[in-house]
C-alpha cells in the first residue's frame, strides 16, 4: 500500500508481513554456477547467431536501450554486445567458438536471472486433479482466515509463501497414499498422476497468491454497511469485489508482450520465488565448498536461516522490544520533543536509523535482498534528500503550521491540534455540513505526510515524462512487433507451449467491465458512467509505465493518491462514489500488475499459459465468494463486531480508517487542501519539479554516458519512499544498508555465494518472520499474554516517539492556530 495513508496505515507493521510474503512475489530457484557477471563472447556470439541480433535501424536507441530500459544489465555487456556484433559481422564466429571444448550452454544475460532461474524444461503434468484440489483448499483457508482477521486489531495475515510450505507434505501425501485412478460412473478419472512436481506446486502458489490477499473492495462494503449504515445486498458486494479484482485480467493479458516477454522485464521478486521452489525438488545441487554454506544442499540452508530467524524474531518481537527501534536518543531524552522529532523511529525522522529487527528492514519495502542496487540507492536518494534534509527543515521553519503537528504520522488534525472529527461535520445523511465545516476547523497533516503527498504528485509526472523519454520506441516496436526484442532461452522453451489467446484475457476484460457497469449505473453508488470509464482509463493508461518500473525496480508507483484526488475535484461530495472511484482507478492497476508477475512466475517455471490463465482466473473467483460468505457471517455473528471496545478486539481498523477517508477526501475533497489559496497550495509544485527532473537527467546521462548520471530514475527517487507514513526513514534506511551489503558488496566480492544462496536468503528470512508472527499472534496475543516487563521492553512506551505526543507547540484552551477563515 502506498499512499492511502489514513485508509492503509492502521496496524501496518501486522500486515506488512502478509506484504512482504505476499505474491509468487518471494519464490525462488536452481544454483547455476555463473562465475563471474557476464557470459563469455563466444556465448553471445552464439546467441546472436541464433536470434538475428538486431537491425542496423536500432542503433540509433542502442545506448539507450541497453542503458536505460535494460538497467539490471551487466555493466560489460553494452561492450561485448558490440563486439559480438563486429565478429559476427565479420563471420568469425567459428574462430570464436573452436577451442576443442564443448559450447557454453546458453542462458540469460542477466545474472540475477541466471543466478535464479533454471535453463531447461521437464515435460511434468501440472493440469491435474490434485494441483486443483489441494490450491482451491488452500485459497479457502487462506482467504477465509485473513478476510477474518482483516477485521481485528492488530491484524495478521497468512501470504503464499506460507501456502508453499503447506503445499510440499500435502502434495506429497497425496501421491503416497492416495490411489492412481478412481471409478466415477464406470469413467476412470486419474487421481495420483505419479510423484508431486515442481509444477503442480508452482500453479498451487499461483493461486495462492492472487486469492490470499484481501479484496480491497471489503473495505468498502465495510464502511458502506458498518458506518454509514447502508446495505445493498450480497450480490451487490459479490459483483464488485468480483469485478474489482478480476478486471485487471484484460489489461495483463494486453501487457504480457511489453512485461512478461521480454527478456529485460526481469521482476526481481519472482526470482525469489523461483529460486525456492527450485530449491525444494533439486535433485543434482553442485556444491561449492569456496563459499559459506556451499556444502550443503540448498534447500537444508533455507531450513536452516528460516529456523534462526524464526528463533531470533522473539527476541526484538516479544523479549527484548526495544531493539526493534533502537533509538537511544529518545531513550535519553525521552520527554524532548525536538529529540523525538530527529531521532525516534515510529514518529520521527530516524537520524540514526539502528534497528536489529527483520521486521523494520523489510516490512514496509520488502525484502531488501531482491531489488537491484542501483533501485535501492535511487530510493535512498528520494529518502535523503526529502525526509532527511528537507523535512526538518519545513517544519521547523513552521511551514504548515508544522511547529503545532508531529513530524510524521498519517493522522489528520484540527486547529487545536486534536485528531480531526469527522463526525462533526457530517449531516445525518453523511453528507457535508458547510456550515458546520466553517465553524471547526480545515484540516492539517504532519509534515512527511503532507511532502508523501507532494511527492506522489511528483512521481506520477516524471513517470509519464520518464517513459516517455526513454521507452516509448521500445514500447511501439513492441506493440508492432512482439518480436522485436530477441528471445532469450526461457522465451524460446515456453514456445512449446500454447499461448493463451489474447481474446481469453479481452473476453473476461469485457465481461468484467459489464458487471462493473452494471453494479455502479443499477445500485444508488452516486458514480456517473463516464467516472467509471476514466477510472479504467486511470488504471489502464499507467499500468505499462508502472509495469516498466516495477519489472526492472522491484518498485510499484501507486495511483491511490491520484485518483482520490481526480475525483475529490471533479465530483465532490460523493464519498461512497470516491471510494469505488479510488478501487477501480488503483486497484485495477495493481492487480493487473499482480497478474503479470505471477505470469512471469510461470514464464521462468515453463508452466503452460493457458493452464496459467485457468488457474489465476478460478482461485481469484472463488476466492471473492469465500471472503464475501466470511465477511458477512462476520458481521452476523461477532458480538459488538467493529465497534471500538469490542472484547475480541474486531473492532475492523481497515473499514473504519476507509470510512475517515471517505468523508475526508470524498466530503472536503482535494479543492479544500491543494487549490491555490489553500493551506497546501504549494504541493502543486511538485508536479512541475516531476516533470522536470527526469528531462535533466536524461540529457545529464547523455552528455556524459559513463558518470553515474545513467543509473537514475526520477520515478524512484520521488516515489521510491511512498509509504512514509506511517513507514517512517528508519524502515527505508535500514533497508537500504542491508540492500547496500547484499546487492552491492556481496554481489561484487563474493558473486559465487550471491549466485547460489542470495535470494534464498531472503525468502528464508521473511518465512521465519512470518512463522513467529503467527506463533506469538495465536500463542500469546490471541490469549492476552503480555511481553514480559522489565526495561528492555518498557523502556520503548515511555518516549514521546512511541506515544505519539512529540509536539513542539500546543494551542491554550479555547485557542486555535492557522488562517482565520477556510
Amino acid at each position: 500500500m502506498h499512499h492511502d495513508h489514513e485508509l492503509e496505515s492502521l496496524d501496518a507493521t501486522a500486515k506488512s508481513v502478509g506484504r512482504t510474503i505476499a505474491g509468487p512475489s518471494g519464490r525462488l530457484s536452481t544454483s547455476f554456477d555463473a562465475g563471474e557477471q557476464g557470459d563469455d563472447l563466444r556465448h553471445r556470439v552464439a546467441q546472436l547467431n541464433e536470434a538475428g541480433g538486431r537491425n542496423d535501424e536500432d542503433d540509433e536507441q542502442g545506448s539507450e536501450y541497453e542503458l536505460l530500459l535494460d538497467p539490471n544489465l551487466p555493466e560489460d555487456y553494452e561492450t561485448r554486445h558490440a563486439r559480438g556484433s563486429r565478429d559476427f559481422a565479420d563471420d568469425d564466429e567459428a574462430g570464436l567458438l573452436k577451442d576443442g571444448d564443448q559450447e557454453e550452454e546458453e542462458n540469460s544475460p542477466y545474472p540475477e536471472v541466471r543466478a535464479a532461474v533454471p535453463n531447461h524444461d521437464e515435460d511434468l503434468p501440472c493440469n491435474t486433479i490434485r494441483t486443483w484440489t489441494i490450491g482451491l483448499l488452500l485459497v479457502v483457508f487462506g482467504a477465509s482466515m485473513n478476510t477474518l482477521f482483516s477485521l481485528r486489531q492488530p491484524s495478521i495475515s497468512v501470504g503464499p509463501l506460507i501456502a508453499q510450505i503447506i503445499a510440499w507434505p500435502m502434495g506429497h501425501g497425496w501421491a503416497r497414499w492416495f490411489p492412481e485412478t478412481i471409478s466415477v460412473f464406470g469413467r476412470s478419472i486419474p487421481l495420483n498422476p505419479g510423484p508431486f512436481n515442481i509444477k503442480e506446486h508452482s500453479i498451487i502458489v499461483v493461486m495462492a497468491s492472487v486469492s490470499f490477499s484481501v479484496a480491497y473492495a471489503t473495505d468498502i462494503i465495510l464502511a458502506q454497511v458498518v458506518f454509514y449504515k447502508q446495505d445493498f445486498g450480497i450480490l451487490f458486494q459479490l459483483l464488485l469485489t468480483i469485478s474489482t479484482q478480476s478486471l485487471g485480467y484484460g489489461i495483463a493479458g494486453i501487457l504480457r508482450k511489453f512485461l512478461v516477454y521480454p527478456a529485460s522485464m526481469i521482476w526481481p521478486e519472482t526470482l525469489a520465488a523461483v529460486t525456492l521452489m527450485t530449491a525444494m525438488y533439486e535433485k543434482n545441487d553442485r556444491p561449492d565448498p569456496t563459499i559459506l554454506g556451499g556444502t550443503m544442499h540448498r534447500y537444508k540452508w533455507f531450513a536452516i536461516v528460516t529456523g534462526c530467524a524464526f528463533v531470533y524474531y522473539f527476541i526484538p518481537g516479544f523479549l527484548v522490544q526495544c531493539l526493534s527501534m533502537f533509538a537511544v536518543a529518545t531513550w535519553l531524552a525521552p520527554q524532548n520533543p525536538v529529540v523525538n522529532q530527529l531521532f525516534g523511529g515510529q514518529t520521527g525522522l530516524s537520524l540514526i536509523p539502528i534497528t536489529f529487527d527483520w521486521t523494520q528492514i523489510a516490512g514496509y519495502v520488502g525484502s531488501p535482498l531482491i531489488p537491484p542496487w542501483y533501485a535501492i540507492a535511487n530510493s535512498l536518494i528520494g529518502i535523503v534528500t526529502f525526509f532527511t534534509i528537507l523535512s526538518p527543515i519545513l517544519h521547523y521553519s513552521g511551514v504548515w503550521h508544522a511547529w503545532y503537528l508531529p513530524m510524521s504520522d498519517s493522522g489528520t488534525y484540527d486547529n487545536t491540534g486534536n485528531r480531526y472529527n469527522t463526525s462533526r461535520i457530517l449531516t445525518d445523511k453523511f453528507t457535508l455540513d458547510e456550515e458546520a465545516y466553517q465553524n471547526y476547523s480545515p484540516l492539517f497533516i504532519s509534515t512527511t505526510f503532507a511532502l508523501s503527498y507532494g511527492l506522489s504528485f511528483a512521481s506520477i509526472s516524471a513517470l509519464v515524462v520518464y517513459t516517455w523519454l526513454h521507452h516509448r520506441k521500445q514500447i511501439w516496436q513492441q506493440y508492432i512487433n512482439s518480436t522485436s526484442e530477441k528471445p532469450d532461452i526461457h522465451m524460446k522453451m515456453m514456445r512449446k507451449y500454447e499461448e493463451a489467446p489474447t481474446w481469453w484475457y479481452m473476453s473476461l476484460f469485457a465481461i468484467m467491465l459489464s458487471i462493473g457497469f452494471f453494479t455502479v449505473l443499477y445500485y444508488p453508488t452516486n458514480l456517473s458512467w463516464w467516472a467509471f470509464l476514466l477510472a479504467i482509463f486511470i488504471s489502464f493508461g499507467f499500468a505499462l509505465p508502472i509495469g516498466i518500473i516495477q519489472a526492472v525496480t522491484n518498485t510499484q508507483i501507486g495511483l491511490n493518491v491520484l485518483s482520490e484526488f481526480i475525483y475529490g475535484y471533479i465530483q465532490p461530495g460523493r464519498p461512497l462514489a470516491l471510494m469505488i472511484f479510488k478501487t477501480f482507478g488503483y486497484i485495477t492497476m495493481s492487480q493487473s500488475l499482480s497478474f503479470v508477475s505471477d505470469l512471469k512466475f510461470g514464464h521462468y517455471m515453463k508452466i503452460p499459459p493457458r493452464t496459467m490463465f485457468l488457474s489465476q482466473v478460478v482461485a481469484t473467483t472463488f476466492s471473492c465468494f469465500i471472503q464475501i460468505i466470511v465477511l458477512n457471517l462476520s458481521l452476523k455473528n461477532i458480538d459488538g463486531v467493529c465497534e471500538p471496545h469490542q472484547p475480541n478486539h474486531f473492532t475492523c481498523p481497515g473499514g473504519r480508517v476507509f470510512f475517515a477517508a471517505s468523508v475526508i477526501w470524498g466530503l472536503l475533497g482535494p479543492a479544500r487542501m491543494f487549490s491555490p489559496g489553500q493551506i497546501y497550495s504549494g504541493l502543486f509544485l511538485f508536479f512541475f519539479v516531476g516533470a522536470g527532473v527526469p528531462v535533466i537527467i536524461y540529457f545529464v546521462a547523455k552528455k556524459w554516458p559513463k558518470s553515474l548520471a545513467k543509473y537514475l530514475m526520477a520515478p524512484l527517487i520521488f516515489g521510491g519512499a511512498a509509504a512514509i507514513p506511517p513507514a517512517t526513514p528508519l524502515n527505508y534506511l535500514s533497508w537500504g544498508m542491508v540492500g547496500f551489503v547484499f546487492q552491492f558488496w556481496i554481489k561484487k566480492r563474493h558473486f559465487k555465494w550471491w549466485s547460489r544462496l542470495n535470494f534464498l536468503t531472503s525468502s528464508a528470512l521473511d518465512l521465519g518472520l512470518a512463522l513467529a508472527t503467527l506463533f506469538i499472534f495465536f500463542a500469546f496475543t490471541l490469549h492476552g499474554v503480555q511481553p514480559p516487563s522489565w526495561w528492555g521492553n518498557d523502556i520503548v512506551s515511555t518516549t514521546m516517539d512511541v506515544q505519539g505526543t512529540a509536539v513542539q507547540m500546543h494551542v491554550e484552551d479555547g485557542q486555535r492556530f492557522g488562517p482565520e477563515t477556510w
